[in-house]
């Protein structure tokens, strides 16, 4: 899709839905950041821009990105046992506690804020709201993209660039950074992420991988860390 094309209206939609100030406290977490921080593994401008590049890598273009573009065909052809496997996945291949929490948090708040939106008659909202045992972010992060009318493309910048815009916003609280060089890293995961959604559009059905050990073994230890600022 060429999205400078695309309906002013869906632009904006994705571009809201990408905002760091939709209210679904994306702000709250560092996914493992900050536990790398404490670790040693980041410690500047430099380690902090190549950890986030590695994990767009890791799970955005491998895990996330492809449950995105899957529930997105999901949603537009009405298929709920489909959503719900994928929900499933989300909630199994979380691989901490606190990784599960943010994905099942950050989904139901954003099926409250579809709830309240122009398209709250929409019943597969409903349908997400109901998910068991929690709607997951990923899942309603598609079905946004979809009642926004986006295709798959521009739905998974969206969501890649919500992410980074909160990583970098973490990393400046954590490491700590300034603004300019958050710009930078900024700039350094725009520039990659074409080819991380790229990656994830070619992902076959049932191909989603999350893997990834060192994440998951800080997540683990940032549930118990003694001082912290962020929930993940």
């Amino acid at each position: 899709m060429n999205t400078g094309s695309a309906d002013p209206a869906t632009l904006l939609r994705l571009m809201w839905l990408a905002s760091p100030a939709l209210p679904v406290g994306g702000f709250s977490y560092s996914e493992g950041l900050e536990a790398a921080v404490e670790a040693g593994h980041v410690h500047d401008e430099h380690s902090a821009g190549s950890w986030l590049l590695q994990q767009l890598q890791i799970t955005l273009a491998r895990a996330d990105g492809p449950i995105v573009a899957q529930a997105a065909r999901a949603w537009r052809g009405h298929d709920l046992t489909r959503i719900e496997a994928l929900n499933t996945w989300v909630r199994t291949s979380r691989e901490t506690a606190e990784m599960r929490l943010q994905a099942e948090q950050m989904g139901r708040s954003l099926v409250a804020w579809l709830e309240n939106g122009e398209q709250a008659g929409d019943p597969r909202i409903a349908q997400a709201a109901a998910l068991a045992p929690a709607p997951t972010w990923p899942v309603v992060f598609a079905l946004a993209t979809v009642l926004a009318a986006a295709d798959e493309q521009a739905a998974l910048l969206s969501f890649g660039f919500g992410w980074a815009e909160n990583m970098v916003q973490a990393a400046m609280k954590a490491v700590p950074l300034g603004q300019s060089a958050a710009q930078r890293m900024l700039s350094r995961l725009a520039g990659a992420l074409p080819a991380a959604v790229q990656q994830a559009l070619q992902c076959e059905e049932g191909q989603a991988l999350a893997f990834a050990p060192m994440l998951a073994v800080l997540s683990a230890q940032h549930e118990t860390q003694y001082s912290r600022l962020f929930r993940s």
